[in-house]
């Protein structure tokens, strides 16, 4: 194997390629432990019935209309697919050092010739692509379950809203990754945490609206709102693109502020770690 030279910068293709070999080794990783993915599958899938059948039940009892049923019913499936993906992606990104510490390959990373933008930028581009698959997965497992009208649904928007949003639930990851590298004995709890945190707030399985006022507040905070938002919109009311241009412009100015600030916190927390001497294997 050519040896690489650090003190010469890499070159473009070099550096993608450097970037994609995480997502490579994440995905023999996924291959190794997919009897997990199996039970969080499952998880995925009786999560989704557990919650949209509420709607049935809602109808059943009068407490909404017949009429509102299908309506409350879309709310609630797409809630939870949206939150699939969205505790999805944060899992992978939260869990950046863990794996490493559960591999044993901590020091080997983060002492390798390797950019640290290439590193997440690789961690990244596989928690998106799993959670849209495990997504999915979830979705076609439920769907007959139910009856809904998504013939006036906007599917390039919600593509759209999904991609644009990603990239502030990358960052807001990437964040809850540094948890783990502070603190390898309770790292993990903590960044489960903030994905608690992130489903109260954002309006998975409720509007905001119904929050007393100063956690409503702080529910703006999260870009898991609008992408939440910016999605129902496109499958329930069948928004197309250009009449989201607000929703779709706050998930912008998110993933350009959460982003950078991720970056920076994450390689400051990694020499603070080294110098402390917590690049270990074991909490």
């Amino acid at each position: 194997m050519t040896a690489v030279n650090v003190a010469t910068p890499l070159r473009s293709p070099k550096r993608v390629a450097l970037g994609w070999a995480f997502v490579e080794r994440q995905t023999n990783l996924w291959k190794r432990y997919w009897a997990w993915e199996i039970v969080w599958l499952v998880y995925g899938v009786v999560n989704t019935l557990a919650v949209t059948f509420i709607a049935a039940e809602a109808g059943r009892t009068g407490v909404v209309s017949t009429a509102e049923v299908r309506r409350l019913t879309l709310f609630l499936l797409i809630g939870t697919l949206v939150w699939a993906y969205l505790s999805a992606v944060l899992d992978d990104m939260s869990l950046v050092i863990t794996w490493e510490r559960w591999e044993g390959t901590i020091e080997h990373t983060l002492m390798a010739p390797v950019p640290r933008f290439w590193h997440l930028l690789g961690m990244s581009a596989f928690g998106v692509i799993h959670a849209v698959i495990r997504t999915a997965a979830i979705m076609s497992c439920s769907l007959p379950f139910f009856t809904v009208d998504l013939g006036h649904a906007s599917w390039p928007a919600a593509a759209v809203v999904l991609a644009v949003g990603s990239t502030s639930l990358v960052g807001l990851g990437i964040l809850a990754g540094i948890l783990p590298l502070l603190y390898p004995e309770r790292g993990v709890q903590m960044s489960f945490m903030v994905q608690a945190l992130v489903l109260l707030i954002s309006g998975v399985y409720y509007s905001v609206d119904i929050l007393p006022g100063w956690l409503r507040a702080v529910s703006y905070a999260s870009p898991a709102t609008y992408l939440l938002r910016g999605i129902r919109a496109a499958l329930i009311d069948g928004r197309g693109v250009s009449s989201q241009g607000g929703t779709l412009a706050v998930l912008a100015l998110f993933g350009l502020a959460v982003v950078p600030l991720s970056l920076a916190g994450f390689s400051a927390a990694e020499r603070w770690a080294k110098k402390t001497g917590r690049l270990k294997r074991q909490g």
